[in-house]
């Protein structure tokens, strides 16, 4: 059975740091494209960094650059969402997912077949 686990979100004041983590399992994603998504409070959810399978390339939204980096951990199995500069409107359940089929980083939602069950990250003011 494949999973995506994600972990680390939490509470934390604007300005701090927060570092999400997805671990994978049931699968191997070392080949994969993997990505994080957000989900605000009655907003649809959005595209937030990609990365693909090498970690060599990487992409982000605009509101997320410079702030945002992703990155993977192959041997772990792991992807993560190292996250500075909080603000208050990146409040959302974030989530990671893999892509079944390519290694390429993508910022379609639809391209992706595996989805983790989200971290809620809350930013303070």
């Amino acid at each position: 059975q494949v999973q995506l686990v994600e972990s680390g979100g939490g509470l934390v004041q604007a300005g701090g740091s927060l570092r999400l983590s997805c671990a994978t399992s049931g699968r191997d994603f070392s080949g994969n494209g993997m990505g994080w998504f957000r989900q605000a409070p009655g907003k649809e959810r959005e595209f937030a960094a990609t990365i693909n399978w090498s970690g060599r390339n990487t992409f982000y939204a605009d509101s997320m650059k410079g702030r945002f980096t992703i990155s993977r951990d192959n041997a772990k199995n792991t992807v993560y969402l190292q996250m500075n500069s909080l603000k208050p409107e990146d409040t959302a359940v974030y989530y990671c997912a893999a892509r079944s089929y390519s290694g390429t980083a993508s910022e379609r939602e639809y391209e992706y077949d595996y989805w983790g069950q989200g971290t809620q990250v809350t930013v303070s003011s």
